[in-house]
C-alpha cells in the first residue's frame, strides 16, 4: 500500500470527509474531491469568498478498491466526464485523472451539450494544462483517508 498526501479545499475544516450530492454533477460524479497539488486546493478553498480553509488528509491506498485512473486526457477520459456530467453514475470507488479546469470545463460542456465535435474539443483543449483531481465515491474509499490538519488560506 502506498500513501501520499492529497488536500481538500472548503470553507471549513473537515475532519470526517463525506460524499454530498450536489445540484450538478462534477467531472467524476458525486464525490468527496482531493487534489495532490496545495495551491489547487487553495484556489477550491478561496473561490467564493477569497478564504478558505485546506485541509490535508493522508491517503493510503487499499488494493481492495475499484480504481480508475486516467494519467491524461484521453478519449476514455472525455467520454467518462461527459456521461458523469449528463448525470450516469458508475461504481468505482476512487477515480483519479486530469481535471477539466474553469476553460477545459466549459468546452466539455459544450461538447456534451453537441455545441461542438470530439475533434473541435480536442482542437481547443490541446493548448490548456489540465490539473489533477482524486475523488471518493463510496463510504469503504473514504476510509482510505486520514485527517491531518486544516488551516486558513487567503486569495
Amino acid at each position: 500500500m502506498e500513501s501520499i498526501i492529497v488536500y481538500h479545499g472548503s470553507t471549513q475544516i473537515v475532519k470526517y470527509p463525506e460524499i454530498r450530492t450536489a445540484r450538478y454533477n462534477k467531472d467524476f460524479y458525486f464525490g468527496f474531491y482531493c487534489t495532490i497539488m496545495p495551491e489547487q486546493a487553495k484556489r477550491w478553498a478561496t473561490r467564493f469568498t477569497g478564504t478558505g480553509i485546506v485541509n490535508e488528509y493522508m491517503y493510503t491506498s487499499n488494493k481492495d478498491m475499484k480504481v480508475l485512473a486516467f494519467s491524461e486526457m484521453t478519449e476514455e477520459w472525455l467520454d467518462f466526464i461527459a456521461d458523469c456530467r449528463l448525470g450516469k453514475s458508475h461504481n468505482y470507488d476512487i477515480v483519479e485523472g486530469p481535471m477539466a479546469n474553469d476553460t477545459i470545463f466549459n468546452y466539455v460542456q459544450d461538447f456534451v451539450d453537441g455545441k461542438i465535435t470530439r475533434a473541435a474539443f480536442w482542437e481547443l483543449a490541446k493548448f490548456k494544462k489540465p490539473t489533477h483531481q482524486i475523488s471518493f465515491h463510496t463510504a469503504k474509499a473514504l476510509t482510505t483517508l486520514e485527517f491531518l490538519k486544516g488551516y486558513e488560506v487567503y486569495d
